[in-house]
């Protein structure tokens, strides 16, 4: 199933479900004009599917004592490109990092970090970016307020 495979009920389903992933069946049934059965199969297909990848949740930061956020620009040297599923691969596993992207264009990777304080944000790029080889550069910059858009492509 893919995306051009979706119906109506099935993007309504999903507008849901990234509004709010912890609505029970029978909620999203009513809301839908489904069967609660029907609603299940099709939730059912949908994650066997890929389409709906994983739930999650968004913790504050700041109840995790990390109040601070950044985003940092990572450039990659130019002789280091075929590093490039590598070095995501061990962002994957850094407590620090909240998200990734591999970025085309100047530079290689955005990261979006939390961190304690600015001397913590400091450490992480020495430790992290700085003196992996692989890495030409690197910009930070501070996160003042994050939001999220209502854009679900649905």
């Amino acid at each position: 199933m893919r995306a051009s495979a979706l119906d109506e009920v099935d993007r309504r389903l999903l507008h849901m479900l990234s509004s709010n992933s912890r609505q029970t069946n029978q909620a999203l049934a009513d809301a839908l004009g489904i069967a609660p059965s029907t609603c299940l199969a099709r939730l059912k297909a949908l994650k066997a599917s890929g389409i709906i990848r994983r739930f999650t949740i968004d913790v504050d930061p700041e109840a995790l004592g990390m109040p601070l956020q950044a985003l940092v620009s990572v450039r990659l040297r130019p002789g280091a490109r075929h590093l490039m599923g590598a070095f995501g691969k061990e962002l994957r596993d850094v407590p620090e990092i909240k998200q990734f992207f591999v970025l085309g264009g100047a530079d290689d990777f955005l990261i979006h970090i939390m961190a304690r304080d600015t001397e913590h944000i400091r450490q992480f790029v020495l430790d992290h970016l700085s003196s992996n080889p692989a890495v030409a550069g690197t910009q930070t910059s501070l996160v003042f307020e994050h939001g999220r858009g209502s854009a679900s492509g649905l």
